[in-house]
């Protein structure tokens, strides 16, 4: 997921991920700061951020006067007394905000990468005054005004394509955030907000609590079933937290996953599973049950003063799904396939765990366990035996290769040193193009799961492309949580780990393609910009990638062609599990948004919810609403995580036309097409007509359920 990107965060993003206007600039200068984090970025590839010099002290003076200087730059804007005109406003308002977007970038990383408790205080301290500053600039009657009056023009007098987008995308935003509000509507509005980011703050710093502070720790008789290089790596984290001669299961998934597929300890199973999916929902000082619960009543009272129904009705209208009852369409025409698929699935387990003598029924803490079990006597399929083939190292060399055949970028390591890092983790590549040369920017990889790190995987800038002030080179960073290894151990992952890795390398190759006028065009649709992410990942189970980058650990010995033909064979193994563990999610979030809020009561709403929907008892919700930091702490993908199944459908169709190809995944027309039509216009272009051009038509749900080895019934 995008998940620290000013864009997805802030509600005028359209004034924050810019450079500065030659005319306020002469402002702005006059008040140059001593402050690291507001200074410009120097150094080599166009300046890039002093991540060595960054700290928790410096992050709250450097926002407060960032904001400031914004704000002066806004107000130019608004108080400009020739008529509003494109360039004067429109323009302006994309040249504003250059020191906020660079105090963005360290403050994404400290939240996310390596986060403190006094970073998390300042993190408080800061949403509401955040807050206040958005609300100054969306509330700005003088701003919008001007606004409105170049959008009503270009309604008559068309502007050149591009900037037409900006325009309307600009008077669209401001008016979904309450700018046709009356005076006293805007006040409450503006209070709403304010409370909201405190409470998306406590939100996320709750999750991050309970996944530092529940951790399981084992002794060596409880080792059953775990692979070598995990318990290496187990037995260094609990030395690293002052635990030696024990094995630490820490509460993320990238450690979760391999112990509830592996170990032969039931109890223990349960144990870490049960500490996973209570996240925020332990009933003590971090439980987030109570917190949802206000989110959601003042998400409701403020889309009600624009006079909507419902949060999902007013989130929805500027997405490609356009209404909540299209989204739950998609979502409830899948549902009974996938929960079917399921009841196949648990039988088949059970029917395992009979003839080996486990005397139990299947518990959600038992499917990965014994679902591996099912693969390999369906299959032959040893997951294990698979991970001996997918080293990090080797993956990374495959996405290169990936974008080298698509994009024609290559990848060079920059020398250590050479650019700042936030972490010794850190490692930099510069991105060219293959033929002429041409630097494009720097890739960012931080891979490893350490404390004051979020979970997940995610991508982000610390700067985009764009070209109305000249071009500008792309920043980008991929952020993963593998388990890092003991020293002289390769890092070995699953193939469901090795998938998300090329996921988010497909935002990075999203990032790095971009070819937009204007920062705003950056941005993207919500039900879109994973699908960009979701087609890359087919590029993993490609022959040329798995012919090259697939090689043992040990002797260097390419994968077996008979292990990769049970690996496609099982290509919709599981698929029961991980598309109803994800629809459930996807479904909770868009129902929670269309229900009452008044005295909700969120534990029972889910599990009432599921109840009404038939879901599996057998597994869980992908993201129980406790620790939905997706829908929680903050907006992004508030009744938008059915986004993923909506971009899996074209993701799925848009293969097709790279199966029908006659160089497959390679055919250089198909690529170029790709390139041109899905990822360079990033939200320059309206998404249904981007892929129109490159498909000739709309998208099918067949493909999707093909997929999946669900039934295809004409929807």
């Amino acid at each position: 997921m995008i998940s620290n990107s000013l864009r997805a965060t802030l509600i005028c993003s359209i004034v924050l991920f810019s450079s500065c206007k030659e005319d306020i600039k002469k402002t702005t200068e006059k008040n140059m700061s001593d402050n690291v984090l507001i200074q410009e970025w120097t150094g080599p590839y166009q300046g890039v951020p002093a991540f060595d010099k960054v700290s928790v002290e410096a992050i709250k003076p450097a926002m407060e006067e960032a904001m400031k200087l914004n704000l002066a730059e806004i107000e130019a804007i608004a108080n400009n007394t020739e008529p509003a005109t494109f360039e004067n406003t429109i323009v302006a308002m994309e040249s504003a905000g250059k020191e906020l977007s660079r105090v963005f970038a360290y403050y994404g990383v400290m939240g996310s990468n390596v986060s403190s408790a006094e970073f998390r205080k300042v993190q408080a301290e800061l949403a509401p005054k955040l807050s206040d500053f958005r609300s100054q600039i969306s509330q700005n009657e003088k701003l919008f005004q001007r606004i409105k009056t170049v959008y009503e023009a270009s309604q008559k007098t068309p502007l050149e394509p591009q900037a037409q987008r900006v325009v309307d995308l600009t008077y669209k935003q401001f008016e979904m955030n309450g700018a046709n509000l009356n005076a006293e509507k805007k006040k409450r509005y503006a209070q709403i907000n304010k409370e909201l980011s405190s409470l998306y703050t406590d939100f996320a710093n709750n999750v991050l609590h309970d996944e530092e502070n529940y951790i399981t720790y084992l002794n060596k008789d409880q080792l059953g079933g775990l692979a070598e290089g995990f318990i290496k790596s187990a037995a260094k984290i609990a030395t690293d937290k002052g635990e030696d001669g024990k094995y630490a299961i820490t509460n993320t998934r990238s450690s979760i996953d391999p112990f509830l597929t592996y170990s032969t300890e039931r109890e223990l199973r349960k144990q870490v599973w049960e500490n996973y999916y209570s996240r925020g929902d332990n009933g003590d000082q971090y439980d987030n049950n109570k917190i949802i619960a206000q989110i959601l009543k003042l998400r409701k009272e403020r889309v009600g003063l624009m006079g909507y129904d419902n949060y999902a009705e007013w989130r929805l209208q500027d997405r490609m799904a356009k209404t909540p009852e299209n989204a739950m369409d998609l979502m409830m025409a899948v549902w009974p396939a996938a929960t079917s698929r399921v009841k196949e699935e648990v039988a088949d387990m059970q029917t395992v765990a009979n003839e080996l003598g486990d005397n139990i029924s299947i518990e959600p803490w038992d499917y990965r366990y014994y679902a591996e079990k099912v693969r390999k006597k369906k299959y032959d399929l040893d997951s294990d035996e698979v991970k001996q083939y997918l080293q990090l190292d080797k993956l990374t060399e495959a996405m290169f290769f990936t974008a080298g055949e698509l994009f024609n970028y290559k990848f060079t390591p920059v020398a250590e040193g050479t650019v700042p890092v936030f972490h010794e983790d850190v490692k930099v590549w510069e991105v060219t193009d293959k033929d002429s040369g041409k630097h494009i920017g720097l890739w960012y990889l931080d891979p490893f799961a350490r404390e004051g790190k979020r979970s997940g995987a995610w991508a982000t800038t610390y700067r985009s492309s764009d070209s109305f002030e000249g071009e500008k080179n792309v920043l980008a960073s991929n952020n993963s949580n593998f388990v890092k290894p003991a020293p002289g151990e390769a890092v070995l992952v699953s193939w469901d780990d090795a998938t998300t890795f090329f996921h988010e390398f497909g935002h990075a190759l999203h990032f790095f393609s971009a070819d937009v006028k204007y920062p705003t065009l950056n941005g993207g649709v919500r039900d879109y910009t994973e699908f960009q992410s979701q087609l890359l990942e087919r590029w993993l189970s490609t022959d040329k990638v798995i012919n090259q980058f697939l090689v043992h650990y040990k002797t260097g010995e390419p994968i077996p062609a008979s292990l990769v033909e049970k690996i496609k064979k099982a290509s919709t193994f599981n698929q029961g599990f991980g598309t109803t563990e994800y629809l459930a999610s996807a479904l909770i979030d868009m129902k929670l948004h269309l229900a009452d809020p008044t005295d909700i009561d969120i534990d029972k709403f889910e599990r009432e919810t599921l109840d009404e929907l038939g879901m599996p008892k057998e597994l869980p919700m992908r993201h129980r609403t406790p620790q939905f930091g997706h829908v929680f702490s903050g907006e992004g993908y508030a009744t938008a995580y059915y986004g993923y199944m909506w971009a899996d459908v074209l993701t799925s169709d848009a293969s097709e036309a790279f199966r029908e190809a006659e160089g497959g995944f390679y055919d250089k027309a198909v690529a170029d097409k790709l390139v041109k039509y899905l990822f360079a216009p990033r939200n320059a272009m309206d998404p249904a007509e981007a892929y129109r051009k490159f498909r000739g038509r709309d998208a099918k749900i067949e493909a999707l359920m093909r997929d999946r080895g669900f039934p295809v019934q004409k929807i």
